[in-house]
């Protein structure tokens, strides 16, 4: 009796191998597993920034509550302090947002041969891996900052939150100048 192929380990193996390259993947590669812990902080580092992201617009909602009040005859227009102060809010807000945005739509390195002539995949994921960890921390250190605190704290330490989202900024043009 013919032995069948599907019992001959090493054509199958070699089967098994050229489709997932083939695919464009192969999932025991460790370049493999640091792309996806690429995406993976990434994923984490947006997170953190919805929850500074939340918090701004809950210190906005109760700003807006507190200081900007219903129009009346005598007063038909808010307070242009108040109004100032509401606007940097959606500011700082919208530039989390923005982060968030960017960090979402952040390539990952291509795994083809053509940017394996010009590069070494491995090391440039190990490298990412660093400046994702810079990332991370700074992500955190603006959440830690902006959680919980109410209005009047955010806007007078909105010059600190500029300079937090400037180094996350940064931070991203690095990774992405590693891709490059």
């Amino acid at each position: 009796m013919a032995r069948s192929p599907f019992y001959d380990v090493g054509p199958v193996e070699q089967v098994a191998i050229n489709l997932f390259h083939g695919w464009g993947y192969n999932f025991y590669r460790k370049e493999n597993q640091l792309r996806a812990d690429d995406q993976l902080v990434r994923t984490k580092a947006a997170w953190l920034l919805g929850l500074a992201h939340k918090s701004v617009d809950v210190a906005e909602g109760a700003f807006r509550r507190e200081k900007i009040p219903a129009p009346s005859r005598a007063h038909p227009y808010p307070d242009p302090e108040a109004v100032r102060d509401v606007q940097a809010l959606e500011t700082l807000g919208r530039a989390i947002a923005a982060v968030i945005s960017r960090l979402h739509a952040l390539p990952t390195p291509e795994n083809d041969r053509m940017t394996e002539r010009y590069r070494n995949e491995a090391e440039t994921l190990r490298r990412l891996g660093a400046c994702d960890g810079q990332l991370i921390g700074k992500c955190e250190l603006l959440r830690a900052l902006v959680e919980s605190r109410g209005y009047d704290q955010l806007l007078g330490d909105r010059d600190q939150l500029a300079e937090g989202l400037a180094a996350i900024e940064e931070t991203l043009r690095e990774r992405q100048a590693l891709l490059v």
